[in-house]
Parts: structure tokens; C-alpha cells; sequence
């Protein structure tokens, strides 16, 4: 047993060796550059491409809206972004967007998923008569999700949380 532990001591120790030395490591200070340079390239993204279209979707139910760029948006997107930048982005909203809708289905059945691709607006109507009118070309982000419960004003949903941001969200 001792053995095992002495063992496992030196692999920790050796291990943090290797560490120590690469983090040291001259060669790996330019990459650290090279990372802060390709983040300042992504700042430079300051604000989304206009919409394409000037329709409106009404929505009166509960109801998770994805909304996304139309393809004419995505190409002026595509044409300020670093094209790592916006590959990265791409793939991780896809991912995002696949994910958060089975686990909507799953977990909230009661919401209509719509999808808002050839939107610009989006109004929301609620119990009440109440209204509530979304441009989303106000949105900085080309992709997202709105919550809706007719109750009250539509909500942003982090798809990074979405179980938590929802619940609270239908809770409250």
C-alpha cells in the first residue's frame, strides 16, 4: 500500500514537473500572443449585419423562439468576421441550438418551438393584451433563444443554461 502511494506521489510530482517546464517554456510565450491577438481580431465585431427582412412574427403562446440570421445577414456576418472566429461560432451555435431544443422537448413540452429565420420583429401578445415587440437586429447575437410565457415579457435564455434560466423564468 505504500508502494502504491509513493507511486502515485511521484507521478503527481513528476507531472507537475512537466507543467512547470512547459508553462516556462519561451516557445509557448508567443502562442499566449498569438491567442490575444486572434481574441482582439474577435472584438472587432461590433455589431450585427441589418436583417434582410422587415416582416413580423406575432406569437400568442407559450413558446421558445430560436431566431437566427437570414442567409443574405449570414454572408455580411461571415464577410467582417475572422474566418476562425466565425467557423468556431458557427459550429458552437449549431451545437448550442441542437442541444437546447431536445432538452426543451423533453422538459417543457407545453412550448411551441418557432423558429424565426426570416424575421426581423417579433411580437409577443400576451393574456392580457398586452405587447411586447422584439427587433432583433437590435440583438447583437446572430443566434439566440426568447422564452415566452403569456403571462409576462419575453426573455432572453442563456443555451449555455438553459434549464435553470427557463424554470426560473416559467416560475416566476
Amino acid at each position: 500500500m505504500k508502494l502504491k502511494t509513493l507511486y502515485n506521489s511521484y507521478c503527481i510530482v513528476i507531472a507537475a514537473a512537466i507543467m512547470l517546464t512547459y508553462s516556462c517554456n519561451p516557445k509557448n510565450s508567443n502562442k499566449a500572443i498569438t491567442v490575444s491577438t486572434s481574441q482582439t481580431s474577435v472584438a472587432k465585431i461590433i455589431k450585427k449585419a441589418a436583417s434582410s427582412y422587415q416582416d413580423t412574427l406575432t406569437i400568442q403562446t407559450q413558446a421558445a423562439i430560436f431566431y437566427q440570421p437570414d442567409s443574405l445577414q449570414l454572408l455580411k456576418i461571415k464577410a467582417q468576421s475572422d474566418s476562425t472566429y466565425y467557423d468556431g461560432s458557427m459550429h458552437e451555435y449549431f451545437y448550442q441550438m441542437h442541444t437546447a431544443r431536445i432538452t426543451i422537448q423533453k422538459t417543457w413540452p407545453q412550448l411551441y418551438i418557432i423558429e424565426s429565420k426570416k424575421y426581423r420583429y417579433l411580437l409577443f401578445i400576451k393574456k392580457d393584451g398586452a405587447k411586447q415587440c422584439v427587433d432583433l437586429d437590435k440583438k447583437n447575437d446572430p443566434f439566440g433563444l426568447l422564452v415566452f410565457d403569456t403571462k409576462k415579457d419575453a426573455q432572453v435564455a442563456d443555451m449555455m443554461n438553459l434549464e435553470t434560466d427557463i424554470s426560473f423564468y416559467l416560475q416566476q
